[in-house]
């Protein structure tokens, strides 16, 4: 294949995809840099798993994450182009390794959540709105499982406390959803709303979280914020353990929820691409990303395991 037909074998697989709500920024980056490595190299006929992972490996330092990243942005317009040239030699998946490998997330406790929020309650200036904004964000993201980007995008119209639902509009892959809250999170937010209207009222127009009066939390400021938090609850001198952040209550939202589900009997296979679309997710193995085997979920499938094998651990073993 040419450089003019790759090009615009590029422009018609981005074409689809944004069709279906990808935006595809840095991956249009990546396949425009893929098809000027093969046509510099004289690259003709069909994409080659070579041709891919040469371009993947074509970096200034060797790194091999960054060599699985890249090729992940060629991997699926090669299963695009198989799809009308079967010559196409998709890469397998992992041939360069992991691309995103997943660490060891640190999953708060809902003892530590409550520590965060009464944290950030003694946050200074006294007079302002920092505490306030920082300890309600807090416990929204742990009681909905939010990304902090949704959170803090959400403007006054978003904000539905007559009818308990947060509207996330055009978070993550362009999709927007409702997200139903419960009425304690109801009461929390109208509580939050009138501490902030008494010192800096807003318009349906703007961000429902303020610091100031026009003046919206951003995610730096959140994070510079958590950091503070944290280093004064002596968190960041914990070793051994993984660093709490944002995101960690994202990861302790799922959770609790199966948690929960367990306590309550239901049936938590049913109920996950339920959490998949209330976490906004476009696929139910995004969600498994935010699942990790807490003492709680161990020792509910502990307690599983010796109800499905009766007293089978008490009987002799046998050779």
């Amino acid at each position: 294949m040419t450089k003019p037909n790759l090009d615009q074998a590029i422009s018609d697989y981005l074409r689809l995809r944004r069709a279906l709500g990808y935006q595809l920024r840095v991956q249009e980056i990546q396949l425009r840099s893929f098809a000027r490595f093969a046509a510099v190299r004289g690259h003709q006929g069909p994409v080659t798993r070579a041709l891919a992972e040469g371009w993947a490996r074509d970096t200034r330092r060797p790194n091999p994450l960054t060599w699985a990243q890249r090729l992940g942005a060629v991997r699926p317009f090669a299963r695009y182009l198989a799809s009308t040239d079967p010559r196409t030699e998709v890469p397998p998946p992992r041939s360069l390794g992991r691309s995103y490998p997943r660490t060891p997330p640190c999953v708060l406790t809902v003892v530590e959540v409550d520590q965060l929020m009464r944290a950030a309650e003694q946050l200074t200036p006294d007079r302002g709105l920092r505490a306030q904004t920082l300890a309600t964000l807090v416990g929204l993201l742990a009681c909905t499982g939010l990304r902090v980007s949704e959170a803090l995008r959400l403007r006054m119209a978003d904000v539905d406390l007559q009818q308990g639902i947060l509207g996330i509009r055009q978070s993550k892959y362009g999709k927007s959803r409702l997200v139903p809250l419960h009425p304690t999170a109801v009461e929390a937010l109208a509580r939050y709303g009138r501490q902030r209207d008494a010192i800096a009222p807003v318009t349906p127009d703007q961000r429902f979280f303020q610091l100031a009066k026009g003046v919206p939390l951003t995610y730096s400021l959140t994070r510079t914020a958590f950091r503070r938090v944290r280093h004064l609850l002596g968190w960041d001198r914990r070793p051994g353990s993984p660093r709490a952040n944002l995101r960690s209550l994202r990861h302790f939202f799922a959770c609790q929820r199966l948690v929960a589900w367990y306590g309550q009997g239901d049936d938590v296979a049913g109920r996950i691409h339920a959490l998949s679309t209330y976490l906004g997710h476009s696929k139910v193995t995004d969600t498994y990303w935010y699942l990790s085997g807490i003492p709680a979920l161990l020792a509910i499938a502990a307690q599983r395991f010796r109800s499905l094998n009766g007293n089978a651990e008490d009987e002799p073993c046998r050779p």
